[in-house]
């Protein structure tokens, strides 16, 4: 076996893993959910309450009570609007898991890519505190479903997002040494469906592609990331995704020192 192969397989089982907590993690999710809608149910009974007596209330307290109150609801409300953001998260791993290897499926292209590009920026996060980007998303509104394999569609975007995060970091890094205020982090996120074909652009300002690099970027396990950062995967992967699996192609246009845009442009069929 070799050790793409190997390395595929990783894969593999690591998404069978993630599929599994994602289960586990939606029932406390959903009692979250469940309890902030009870509270907040609570908090306005306790409001028509303090209503009722203000009266008999001194006026200062009166009014540190109901500004308490207004603040537990909007704590409240955050909850259930993240809980559910988190839900909803979920279940399209869950959904993607379920998927048979090379089947396509009706799928909500701008919902998948929203949630993969997100899930990409938080794990940044999660590993990396000081990271931070403006991320542009424009998505066409009224997108019909289309036949794609969700889980290796959103395997790709993740793929080129992770790049385009790491680039910005990098960059970023390298303006502060500088001491260039100017530079502000940013990627752009689009996705359009016309001709019968979908085109995915992620473009984001950060340290461009050298020459050396592009040439062996779909076909060699090479990474610009430091040891432990990648396998050097990623787009041999995601070039197996956009290229093999859907018949499509990949458009890479890269300056050193300026940035980089991944365009997918895939043949589609909608749904009707």
């Amino acid at each position: 076996m070799t050790e793409s192969e190997k390395q595929q397989q990783k894969l593999a089982a690591l998404g069978m893993l993630s599929a599994g907590i994602a289960h586990e993690i939606q029932n406390p999710l959903n009692f979250v959910i469940n309890f902030s809608k009870m509270s907040d149910k609570l908090l306005k009974d306790l409001k028509e309450i303090i209503n009722d007596v203000a009266d008999t209330l001194d006026p200062d307290d009166a009014a540190d009570i109901q500004d308490i109150a207004d603040d537990l609801s909007t704590n409240m409300q955050k909850i259930q609007e993240h809980g559910e953001r988190a839900i909803s998260i979920i279940q399209g791993i869950l959904l993607i898991s379920r998927g048979n290897e090379g089947e396509h499926l009706p799928t909500d292209i701008p919902h998948l890519i929203h949630e993969y590009v997100w899930l990409s920026y938080h794990a940044k996060r999660a590993n990396d505190k000081s990271f931070n980007v403006s991320i542009i998303e424009d998505y066409q509104a009224d997108m019909p479903k289309l036949m794609v394999i969700p889980q290796d569609l959103s395997r790709a975007v993740l793929n080129v997002m992770n790049n385009a995060a790491y680039s910005v970091k990098e960059r970023t890094v390298q303006e502060e040494e500088k001491k260039n205020p100017d530079y502000k982090p940013e990627i752009k996120v689009s996705a359009i469906y016309e001709g019968g074909k979908l085109t995915i652009k992620i473009t984001d300002n950060g340290t461009g592609i050298p020459e050396e690099v592009q040439k062996k970027l779909f076909h060699e396990n090479i990474t610009t990331k430091p040891v432990g950062q990648g396998t050097g995967l990623g787009m041999q992967i995601t070039h197996d995704i956009i290229v093999n699996a859907h018949k499509g192609e990949i458009k890479i246009d890269t300056k050193v020192g300026e940035g980089t845009t991944v365009t997918f442009v895939i043949p589609v069929e909608s749904v009707k």
